[in-house]
């Protein structure tokens, strides 16, 4: 089959992989009808993700027909059309039975590799490194899924592909970066990075009561859809945030800081920024944490910095003194895809909300590459690519 593989820092390749095939009773596979391009595959274009083989297949928003069922599954069918969690999970274990998906105790088989990073493992992700299982990716024109009596849902036939897309990763992502705020009526919610998980955080914001958002961003297109989203939005290189933040609160600060920029922050966008870069650069430091940093001092006493952007190692120098004296509360998480599926699902039913909005370029596997170039440099007002094999 083709397939998008990792072969270095900036080398994506369409190329012929070996067809995947049934190892458990439990799995399933399919046949992708859409598959997407994350923010997180960045950083793994980017060769800052630790534990990449060459040849690894890429790729954890995906969706498609299920052609084949191991023995022991009894939940699909050939012919069920899915969508599939990035979030590979067993469904019986300690955190499984709690609704932590993504920290499942089995699913991970390279666990030891992690524990050693983090000092215990998440569950596996699909095209996600050898630390988080090796799982070869769905961006590709079949995948295997194990544990699939527990991970895919159903899709109704009165849906689109390019409407359920999104419930394998960003929608529950920003979903989920949004309900940690705890939202009440009247709370102002600031949100770092429009990117696709930023946009679908802004909507979510608004569905769970907010009554105004904050968008941050330097993308005149991401600025742009923020807007159309109702948001009201900042451009970090022509204004001081922290300053227009309080201006904005009162002097108080945002009720929920969303931090959904992660460990590849801009770097011109302050002097700690470029400090951050230099850092990684000499390899003395793991990640660049300038937007938590920022999300902690202009979030309100006693508020909630929610944090999805993807961070993997020791970060430096965050200003802890401020969070433990202002009482702030701190939620973060590799999100638990299929505790929110259901509820999701039900919200683009009912018209709540039609994720698609968020597309900007479709294509096929084989100008994959290309658009992981493009997406990464933000070219072409690219904001989210879905490729259909």
């Amino acid at each position: 089959m083709k397939a998008l593989t990792w072969h270095g820092k900036g080398d994506i390749r369409c190329e012929s992989v070996p067809d995947p095939k049934i190892e458990d009773g439990r799995d399933a596979i399919i046949k992708v009808t859409a598959c997407a391009i994350c923010g997180s595959d960045l950083h793994i274009y980017g060769g800052i993700i630790p534990g990449m083989e060459q040849g690894d297949v890429l790729g954890h928003e995906t969706m498609g027909e299920v052609v084949e069922v191991g023995a022991g599954n009894s939940k699909l069918k050939v012919g069920d059309r899915v969508v599939v969690p990035f979030t590979i999970s067993c469904g019986e274990c300690f955190f499984c039975k709690r609704g932590y998906f993504s920290g499942c105790e089995r699913s991970n088989p390279d666990r030891e590799k992690a524990a050693k990073l983090w000092g215990n493992s998440p569950g596996g992700l699909f095209g996600y490194s050898h630390l988080l299982g090796g799982y070869a990716g769905g961006q590709a024109e079949y995948l295997r899924i194990p544990y699939a009596d527990v991970g895919p849902i159903k899709v109704p036939d009165g849906l689109s592909d390019e409407q359920v897309l999104f419930l394998s990763d960003i929608f529950p992502t920003g979903y989920m970066a949004a309900e940690f705020c705890e939202i009440q009526p009247g709370d102002t919610i600031a949100i770092w990075g429009c990117g696709p998980i930023g946009q679908m955080a802004i909507r979510s914001a608004f569905l769970l009561g907010a009554e105004r958002v904050i968008a941050i961003d330097t993308v005149p297109e991401r600025l742009a859809l923020a807007r159309a989203g109702g948001a009201l939005t900042l451009d970090f290189h022509e204004e001081d945030i922290y300053e227009r933040i309080m201006e904005l609160t009162h002097g108080r600060g945002a009720d929920g800081c969303i931090d959904a920029v992660g460990t590849e922050a801009d770097t011109t966008a302050s002097a700690d920024s470029v400090l951050d870069r230099v850092k990684t650069a000499l390899f003395m430091g793991t990640d660049r944490p300038h937007v938590l940093r920022q999300a902690i001092h202009c979030c309100r006493n006693f508020g909630t910095v929610s944090i999805v952007g993807v961070y993997g190692g020791f970060l430096d120098k965050v200003p802890m003194g401020s969070a433990i004296n202002r009482g702030l509360r701190f939620r973060m998480a590799q999100t638990p895809v299929q505790h929110y599926l259901p509820m999701l699902l039900e919200r683009i039913e009912k018209g709540e909300i039609d994720p698609s909005f968020v597309i900007t370029h479709r294509a096929t596997l084989e100008e994959g590459p290309d658009l992981y170039k493009t997406f990464r440099d933000k070219h072409d007002g690219c904001i989210k690519v879905v490729l259909k094999p």
